[in-house]
């Protein structure tokens, strides 16, 4: 999982209340777990004119001219400002694999599923809780403004407008520093690797016969 890192991200508006992850990334490019590959599918039914299916070349494809992602004004976008209870729906971790995988790094919104909210977390995606009148202030701003950035401070919870404006937030001590160091539940057991190998070590002595090779006996 990448480190989170102080970023200024270009902000692309998704002026929709409850995206489910179903639109996020549709179900039918569910069959992969590779976790890579799905940014081309991200808002798949709104991006595209056609249906899309899994392995298609998207380049062909025809796009939607008026969805957000397909303007070149927010092309390379980082920050996704969307509205309430976005990521509802079924729970699927190729949600915030898609988001990673097409460059978010942080979504911003009033309110998240709770499920998305965690698997997001877990997958390196930063998500931002502010009060629905403060979005409601990003969203003018951002459509006001070309090339509107936002300069997002994990370390200090806080997001910075071209204006100055400080904007607090709240993360959970706990996963704030997973993101800081870039760690998901595979790498939060791996810090603890010598203790295991030696706990391991000496399972084994204690008990050999828990380890006798079946295909000797």
């Amino acid at each position: 999982m990448k480190q989170f890192e102080r970023i200024q991200g270009l902000v692309a508006p998704l002026d929709r209340a409850n995206v489910d992850t179903d639109l996020i990334i549709p179900k039918q490019f569910l069959k992969s777990i590779k976790r890579t590959g799905f940014g081309v599918n991200l808002f798949d039914e709104l991006r595209y004119l056609d249906e899309g299916y899994p392995g298609q070349d998207c380049s062909q494809r025809p796009l939607t001219p008026d969805f957000v992602l397909n303007q070149s004004r927010y092309q390379g976008a980082s920050v996704l400002l969307a509205r309430r209870n976005f990521g509802c729906g079924s729970s699927r971790e190729h949600a915030p694999w898609a988001l990673e995988d097409f460059g978010f790094r942080v979504v911003i919104a009033p309110s998240f599923a709770d499920i998305f909210y965690n698997n997001a977390f877990k997958n390196g995606l930063l998500l931002i809780t502010l009060p629905e009148e403060t979005v409601d202030q990003l969203f003018r701003e951002v459509e006001a403004n070309e090339g509107y950035r936002l300069d997002v401070d994990l370390e200090k919870e806080r997001v910075i407008t071209p204006a100055g404006e400080i904007l607090e937030f709240e993360v959970d001590p706990f996963r704030k520093q997973c993101l800081l160091e870039g760690l998901d539940d595979i790498g939060i057991t791996l810090k603890d690797e010598d203790a295991i190998r030696t706990f391991e070590a000496k399972h084994r002595q204690a008990r050999p016969w828990l380890f006798r090779d079946t295909a000797q006996a």
